[in-house]
């Protein structure tokens, strides 16, 4: 169905491959909108958890494809050299939680599953974006990220801006857009860019097990309203997400979930947390 990724279930973990190995796996709009699609559907799949995505090949992804800037330069916007392809217009995630949150990659934050960037390689540009808008992100130690924007005449692209500093913080985050300089998994998880910095030959493993460790200990339904809380409340005042949250612990306990998590805890054994369903 796929011309530009790979989509692999194995019940709970759908692993997404970005599929261009000898561009390192720059974005086409096929691809961006075949990534979209993608999340969408494992999304809707009762059989996954979580979702890990990574690279083909020696890379992650160097950003935009050259092609496609030149289409871009011609056209005067990103928007205007969008391709149209059978899965224009794809959505995933929650619209509910509003407008700020519909925009390139900015649509990941929304999805109700975690999702994982297992960073095998070289990441740029686009594919940065990409990763800073991931729930967690997996690191080859040799990896190598760099944004490449200023070198490129760029602003910090599709929400980087907003996200990055964030993650690291804004003085660290304008040093890593201002120099561009490169820097491997192990910085990045000094810098609190990635959370884990691995072997090379371990890291999808390990991004997957972290998937099949929530699957079998936590209720799916807890993970997206926890996915949810972070990312709303770092938009509201400390009031009004704690009167979120009070609401959503006055639900919560009135859920099977809930009744299973202290049956299971009492029984000393694993709990049977029922899946999401489309």
């Amino acid at each position: 169905m796929y011309q530009e990724i790979l989509f692999e279930v194995v019940d709970p973990v759908c692993t997404i491959t970005l599929n261009r190995p000898a561009t390192l796996n720059a974005f086409t709009s096929r691809m961006q909108q075949e990534l979209r699609h993608a999340l969408g559907e494992a999304e809707r799949r009762a059989d996954v958890v979580g979702i890990v995505i990574t690279g083909a090949g020696r890379g992650f992804c160097a950003g935009v494809d050259m092609g496609e800037l030149r289409l871009i330069q011609a056209a005067g916007s990103v928007a205007a050299a969008d391709a149209q392809t059978e899965f224009s217009g794809a959505r995933a995630g929650d619209p509910a939680m509003g407008p700020d949150y519909t925009r390139v990659f900015t649509y990941l934050l929304t999805v109700r599953k975690p999702i994982i960037a297992a960073v095998n390689g070289p990441v740029a540009g686009l594919g940065f974006s990409l990763v800073m808008f991931c729930d967690l992100r997996f690191a080859a130690e040799d990896a190598l990220f760099t944004t490449a924007y200023a070198q490129r005449g760029l602003v910090a692209e599709h929400g980087t801006s907003w996200i990055l500093p964030r993650l690291i913080g804004p003085a660290r985050a304008l040093d890593v857009l201002w120099s561009g300089r490169r820097f491997d998994g192990r910085e990045a998880l000094q810098l609190g860019v990635a959370n884990a910095a691995l072997p090379r030959e371990r890291l999808v493993d390990a991004a997957q097990g972290y998937i099949r460790s929530l699957a079998a200990t936590c209720s799916p339904a807890s993970l997206m309203q926890m996915k949810r809380q972070v990312y709303r409340h770092l938009m509201l005042p400390l009031g009004e997400a704690m009167e979120e949250t009070q609401a959503l612990i006055d639900e919560s306990v009135t859920l099977p979930d809930f009744n299973e998590g202290l049956s299971s805890f009492a029984e000393r054994r694993a709990p049977r947390f029922a899946r999401l369903q489309a």
